[in-house]
């Protein structure tokens, strides 16, 4: 369906021509028509824009009473007659653009809402919105255009860079954050991290942490994700890189830029990351590692060892993709020839 508009903010209608223009394709269509909004391919009517992206639901495609479709151009042959296409090599992305284009996102209100605390010395940019029962530290900065939500927490000395969102009860501490960085609703960013030392008589006494959390330009952090300060160095995560909900970053981890870590994935302490690393859901990595640039980890595999740029691995412990699946295969025939023997014994 499309989105609710008690929910989500719409513009438009808007010409073919300039949704073309925001998905980055070329139209095959009348350039003026109008068109109020985006919905599913299932869903849409003639004023919505829809997309396909995956061959699997090519007979959505054929069936949709969409007025305008993103896709590729091999697909454009199982386009309804009547629907404009919207033609580019990256629809996903296209279509994002263009849900954008008609659901941008609220831009921030000014002021400080009456029940917000904020610290001595701290700095507020220029058209921050500041939302009920925020707290702002004592010389915390933060940067102009930020959107702090409901009951938000940014530490003392914390500073946001421009543009950033922080949503209802995530918290920031001890922590540098750049332009456009986002936490979801319950983050945590900054907490201390997991350190002790074992003491004579069998207790734990912590080990100071006395590093900070660097954010780069447009890190997202996802719900009720953490990320642990350094101990003594600083847990980095790199430019553009995305925590889903509910991932766990130990302190003096760092990725690369654009790293991607899934749903209950977790990073132990000291592991490096290259660029674009991929980390899949349940995953988990043990510390002091060394992750290849573009490196994937499959979903629940206990990672070990280093993993090489480009290598795809998967299992625990982690192995090689191809190695895996050959594994698999001949724990199988092993099974059923065992089941085999046994069925003719008896």
């Amino acid at each position: 369906m499309a989105a609710d508009p008690r929910f989500f903010a719409s513009t438009g209608p808007h010409r073919l021509s300039a949704i073309a223009a925001a998905a980055g394709g070329r139209v095959e269509g009348d350039e003026s028509r109008l068109f109020s909004g985006v919905a599913p391919l299932q869903e849409a009517g003639p004023e919505h824009v829809s997309f396909l992206d995956n061959r699997r639901y090519v007979e959505a495609l054929r069936a949709t009473r969409a007025g305008a479709v993103v896709l590729a151009p091999a697909m454009q042959g199982a386009l309804p007659a009547g629907a404009a296409a919207i033609l580019t090599e990256t629809p996903y992305l296209g279509f994002a653009r263009v849900a954008r284009l008609f659901h941008p996102p609220p831009a921030p209100v000014p002021g400080i809402h009456p029940t917000a605390v904020i610290g001595e010395e701290a700095v507020i940019g220029e058209g921050v919105e500041i939302g009920p029962y925020v707290v702002v530290g004592a010389r915390a900065r933060i940067g102009r255009g930020c959107v702090l939500h409901a009951h938000v927490v940014v530490g003392p000395g914390v500073e946001l860079g421009e543009e950033c969102r922080l949503h209802p009860h995530s918290s920031i501490t001890h922590a540098i954050a750049g332009r456009g960085v986002v936490l979801h609703p319950g983050a945590r960013v900054g907490q201390e991290g997991f350190g002790f030392a074992l003491t004579p008589d069998g207790g734990y006494e912590t080990m100071p942490q006395l590093g900070r959390v660097i954010l780069e330009d447009f890190v997202e952090v996802g719900a009720n994700a953490c990320v642990d300060r350094g101990s003594q160095g600083d847990t980095v995560l790199g430019r553009c890189s995305r925590l889903d909900n509910l991932v766990q970053i130990g302190h003096n981890v760092r990725t690369g830029a654009g790293c991607v870590m899934v749903a209950q994935s977790g990073i132990s302490g000291s592991t490096l990351l290259g660029n674009h690393v991929m980390v899949a859901a349940q995953a988990g990595l043990v510390g002091h590692l060394r992750i290849g640039d573009k490196a994937r980890i499959g979903a629940q595999a206990g990672v070990m060892e280093d993993v090489p740029a480009g290598a795809d691995v998967l299992g625990s412990p982690a192995w090689p993709v191809r190695e895996f699946w050959r594994a698999i295969v001949r724990l199988r025939q092993l099974g059923r020839a065992a089941a085999r023997a046994g069925h003719k014994a008896g």
